[in-house]
């Protein structure tokens, strides 16, 4: 079962399928486009070149948030188990990267057609690095939200604003630890002696 590296885990799967899906039918002819995790600071016009590349899809995760349909459920489960079960969407841009229109409409194009084609990504087409269970996966989905909140999180980056497509990755589960076994509760009266006021 997944624990706090569910995220990135989440994050590893979506790179690892997008990059299998360039790999099988590059979008930029004679190039090899690429799928790649970033950070706010990869934005950055100085690191841009190194961080992203060109061509490249960037994938910024910009929000996580809890699951507000099984947040009661998943809290209501784990305190019966005696363990944390946190249930949380993750909300993150794709952005292409390339030297022209052309080619960066294609990369999102292919990327987006990718994502419409296997939308729920479970068993192997997780990354194993989280310890999945069995019944897990997460599933991807465009997102609803308006250009100008697209545009006020570019506000925010050290970059201007870029063509770019909102997706939800919902549900990830971070679970804590195994919960320990009760163990018997020890009283202790301090203070009093024996044969005294009686």
């Amino acid at each position: 079962m997944a624990d706090y590296t569910v995220i990135a885990a989440a994050g590893r799967s979506i790179e690892r399928m997008l990059n299998a899906a360039f790999g099988e039918d590059e979008p930029v002819d004679g190039s090899k486009t690429r799928a790649v995790l970033v950070r706010t600071s990869d934005f950055e016009p100085n690191a841009v070149s190194t961080s992203i590349g060109s061509p490249a899809l960037s994938i910024f995760f910009y929000r996580v948030d809890f699951n507000k349909t099984m947040r009661a459920a998943w809290s209501s489960i784990g305190s019966q188990e005696g363990r944390g079960r946190l249930a949380v969407d993750l909300h993150f841009l794709i952005t292409p990267w390339a030297d022209n229109s052309e080619f960066e409409l294609r990369i999102i194009g292919k990327a987006m057609q990718c994502l419409e084609t296997t939308p729920i990504l479970s068993g192997p087409l997780l990354h194993p690095s989280a310890g999945w269970g069995p019944n897990e996966s997460i599933q991807v989905v465009m997102e609803e939200i308006t250009t100008e909140a697209v545009m006020r999180t570019f506000d925010s980056l050290p970059t201007d604003y870029r063509l770019s497509v909102p997706y939800l990755a919902r549900i990830a589960r971070i679970d804590s630890r195994q919960a320990q076994p009760d163990t018997p509760v020890t009283t202790l009266v301090t203070g009093a002696r024996p044969g005294v006021g009686a």
